[in-house]
């Protein structure tokens, strides 16, 4: 997979999952590939026995991804929530990938899904010349999931209809897939189970059945706590997109990122970093994932068409364009903030240049 884009996450570790399988000697649950405590392992990073070294995926409490693996030991799904950019799918993604092997197998919520994109479509052709039979039926990600023993992915669950979402009350519940057509049912495996995410912040968010909540254990995925622990989420994303990408090698500057997060983190809790000022909002989320884009971005500029080195004219355009997405009321917002922080700041003065030349 070479040439691929974005590989699977099991591709990109590969080595590292294979470390972890040399070392691991705890009990496994059925069908796993690791055991629990190795999962974690591969989460958050960590040197093993065998002198390899886990890069972290996660950074963040240790508790909270403990409690999600133990979540999908049981007979309970995981539904992770949050606002957009706490790394929700990234999460769910490496837990795939080091449970099952297999992270592909995911159904990308929408508001125009279909029930037939959780439980199981036809091929036509077969139906017409045959009639309803096994050959006849196309899997969904979850039927295959359940047919192997696997973990199957659920991204933006809020964001399909509410009658589609209750599809799964008998799948998570009963552990079977009904298949009324041909007057059987197909019984989940061991080792199958399912992680879904969904935020409250989109509009057009549907709202989960009592029932529905019920099948699932919920976490809330946080924000990073602190502005050094935000630093290193992005400085480390950015570089590995940046090797994935095949960007020209470049160090990123830890000051720049810093400054680029520090002014996500004041406008989204509304105060300074000192906690000095009050500040209004802006409309958007200002997610550490929209910091890791508006940085990568500035990244690409300063590779192709700058000195290699990202300064503050790369990351200004990015920088306003996603602060700045509700017109007038944002704009207003952005200035006051150059105006009054920004501006003021020693050593800030090329980015608030950089910045008003972009809205002025």
């Amino acid at each position: 997979m070479k040439d691929v884009v974005r590989p699977p996450v099991e591709t990109i570790y590969q080595k590292e999952l294979e470390a972890l399988k040399e070392v691991d000697d705890r009990p496994k649950p059925k069908n796993w590939e690791l055991s629990p405590w190795a999962v974690v392992q591969f989460l958050l990073g960590g040197k093993l026995k065998n002198d390899i070294e886990v890069e972290p995926k996660y950074f963040g409490d240790r508790r909270l991804i403990e409690l999600a693996v133990s979540t999908l030991v049981t007979d309970r799904a995981l539904l992770l929530t949050g606002i957009p950019g706490t790394a929700k799918t990234w999460v769910a993604e490496n837990l795939a990938a080091a449970i099952s092997g297999d992270s592909s197998l995911l159904v990308q919520g929408s508001a125009g899904l279909a029930e037939e994109a959780l439980r199981y479509s036809w091929n036509y052709a077969q139906l017409i010349a045959k009639g309803p039979s096994k050959e006849a039926l196309v899997a969904s990600p979850i039927m295959k999931a359940m047919e192997q023993g696997k973990m199957a992915r659920v991204e933006e669950l809020t964001r399909i209809p509410s009658d589609v979402q209750d599809t799964l009350i008998t799948i998570l519940s009963e552990k079977i897939l009904p298949v009324p057509e041909l007057n059987f049912s197909i019984p989940a495996q061991k080792g199958f189970n399912l992680i879904a995410t969904a935020n409250d912040r989109d509009k057009g968010v549907n709202e989960l059945s009592s029932a529905l909540q019920r099948r699932f254990n919920t976490i809330v995925m946080p924000l990073p706590s602190t502005l050094e622990e935000e630093v290193k989420i992005v400085k480390s994303r950015v570089e590995k997109i940046g090797q994935q990408l095949e960007l020209p090698a470049q160090k990123s500057p830890v000051e720049e990122i810093r400054r680029l997060v520090t002014i996500f983190r004041e406008l989204r809790s509304g105060r300074t970093e000192d906690g000095q000022n009050q500040l209004k909002s802006p409309s958007g989320t200002l997610s550490t994932a929209e910091a890791i884009s508006v940085f990568q971005n500035g990244q690409a500029l300063a590779a192709h068409f700058g000195n290699g080195q990202v300064n503050a004219e790369d990351i200004a355009s990015g920088l306003t364009g996603v602060i700045v997405k509700e017109g007038e009321q944002d704009l207003q917002v952005w200035q006051e903030y150059l105006e009054t922080v920004v501006k003021k700041r020693k050593d800030w003065a090329d980015l608030y240049e950089a910045c008003m030349g972009w809205i002025k």
